[in-house]
């Protein structure tokens, strides 16, 4: 073909597309155009500018089409030879609207037909593009299924109903698991970030519908007896939650400080040193597996960034028990020198508590009765703290219910005794606050899931729990690389006989390709 007759045949292939330009160009040069202001300008040449990009892509996959085979029988997986050829038509949702897509379709009597073209594509197996899930995805984690729905509708030329917007977020965050497996098949490149390797995990309740919550919990929510037809009474919204396990790995440099010092710049009587940030921060949660699972996956996520040893690791916890003795045992069984540091903020709550009951008004007399206490306690003397505190009780004549809150804080301080060691934590320049994974709980929890009235099913908020937890990593976009090539394997490659798809005659210009011949 020569160079003049190609030229020709690529702007009758595009005629369509050339001459919605010339329209818009026109309208931009008409008197209606002239008296918009600036913003109205923006907003009509948006939605114009779709409609053109989607005739291209309408006339780009006209071109591509019907992706017919050299070889005119198919063998699938199935080890059936599909040798009936036929075009079929298919609808696409994409971000600039509705597509068709004419394609050859290769099949037998009693079998699924298959479509090498579909698989050049990478199409998905339902009406949404990969790009529109995509949007889905990201907008779903950040807001309600509602404002994406209306957020989609908006900025896009596509429309996705609400049930199905829905089924999309599960299967965008179905890789999610294999993803980082995967990544912890690689080497790790984290040598030259901090030196300290820090774990931690916390829970934080999701309000579900009655049928996803835990055996004991789904058994009590059922049992409950509602006392008033139009609202729950007191006592009546337990039950309804279920926990999510909120985890995090972090690196971060060391910072030493004194105890003094810590209190100083609480107190802000000193100026705060310039303390170091996290670096390459992975957080997630799930309301799936239980809080063990988690910690196995914590675990392994240090492993994969310190696989040598060489960091020094640390695992920050509220007090949650059988979370340390997992820990423990987890540490004892993979030969790990993990140091277990319990959150100094829940000790000060205890602390707070105890005050109170010695000096029940808020004022400068309170406010010393616990600086005094936690810098004792940041000095590494949390038993002679709650001994204190009991032989004050007693020396007062106080009842069992009025010093209750005391022993509470004493025998909490003497249980965790041996994660309070905060004065050798701080030499060593180990964090010793759990504000990592507190915010982590707030930022992929609450602020998305904990929405008044909502109740949750277990697929839909495991799916947006993964797709927060993708972004606030910063790894949404390399997870989505994957996940395209994971629906590849899974909607294309594993249909075809060995794993490989046949190549189509798609890539050759429309003069050159064959006419399709129509096997009965």
């Amino acid at each position: 073909m020569t160079a003049l007759a190609r030229l020709s045949s690529l702007e009758q292939s595009y005629d369509q597309a050339r001459q919605e330009f010339e329209h818009i160009v026109d309208y931009l040069d008409s008197k209606e155009t002239s008296a918009m202001t600036h913003s109205e300008l923006e907003r009509e040449l948006e939605k114009k500018g779709r409609a053109l990009m989607r005739k291209l892509l309408q006339e780009h996959l006209d071109n591509r089409s019907p992706g017919q085979c050299d070889d005119p029988s198919v063998q699938g997986a199935d080890g059936v030879v599909r040798s009936r050829v036929r075009l079929q038509e298919r609808k696409l949702e994409t971000v600039f609207g509705t597509v068709s897509v004419e394609r050859t379709g290769y099949g037998q009597q009693g079998v699924k037909s298959l479509h090498p073209l579909d698989a050049e594509l990478n199409l998905p197996d339902e009406r949404y593009s990969l790009e529109m899930r995509r949007r889905v995805a990201e907008e779903a984690a950040k807001s309600s299924f509602d404002e994406t729905q209306e957020s989609i509708g908006k900025y896009t030329g596509g429309h996705v109903p609400k049930r199905q917007l829905e089924e999309l977020v599960v299967r965008a965050a179905q890789d999610f698991d294999d993803f980082y497996e995967t990544r912890h098949g690689t080497a790790a490149t984290d040598k030259d970030a901090g030196s300290v390797l820090v774990t931690s995990v916390d829970g934080k309740g999701v309000a579900m519908l009655t049928r996803d919550l835990r055996k004991q919990t789904r058994k009590a929510a059922e049992a409950r007896a509602h006392k008033m037809g139009k609202r729950l009474s007191k006592g009546e919204k337990k039950n309804a939650k279920r926990m999510a396990t909120v985890a995090t790995v972090y690196m971060v440099a060391p910072f030493q400080r004194t105890p003094e010092e810590v209190m100083a710049e609480a107190d802000c009587t000193l100026s705060r040193k310039p303390r170091p940030r996290p670096e390459q921060k992975r957080v997630w949660a799930s309301l799936e597996k239980e809080p063990d699972e988690v910690i196995d996956q914590a675990l392994d996520e240090a492993f994969h960034r310190d696989w040598s040893g060489e960091k020094t690791w640390v695992a920050l916890v509220d007090g949650n028990k059988p979370q340390i003795r997992y820990l423990k045992r987890m540490a004892k069984q993979k030969d790990l020198n993990l140091t277990i540091i319990v959150d100094i903020v829940h000790v000060i709550e205890y602390l707070w508590s105890a005050g109170r009951v010695f000096e029940p008004k808020s004022g400068p007399k309170l406010e010393n009765w616990i600086r005094r206490r936690i810098l004792e306690v940041l000095r590494g003397k949390a038993g002679l703290v709650a001994g204190g505190m009991r032989r004050s009780a007693t020396r007062r004549e106080l009842s069992d219910k009025e010093r209750e809150p005391v022993d509470t804080c004493a025998r909490y301080l003497l249980t965790y005794s041996p994660y309070l060691r905060y004065n050798h934590y701080l030499f060593k320049g180990l964090p010793i606050a759990t504000g990592v994974i507190e915010g982590a709980c707030r930022h992929l929890v609450k602020d998305r899931m904990d929405v008044t009235g909502a109740r949750w099913s277990l697929t839909g908020a495991e799916a947006v729990l993964r797709l927060r937890a993708l972004r606030s990593s910063r790894d949404f976009d390399e997870y989505w690389t994957f996940h395209e090539a994971r629906e590849y394997e899974r909607n294309h490659q594993a249909l075809y006989s060995g794993g490989t798809v046949p190549p189509t005659n798609a890539s050759l210009s429309t003069a050159k390709r064959a006419p399709l011949k129509v096997i009965k």
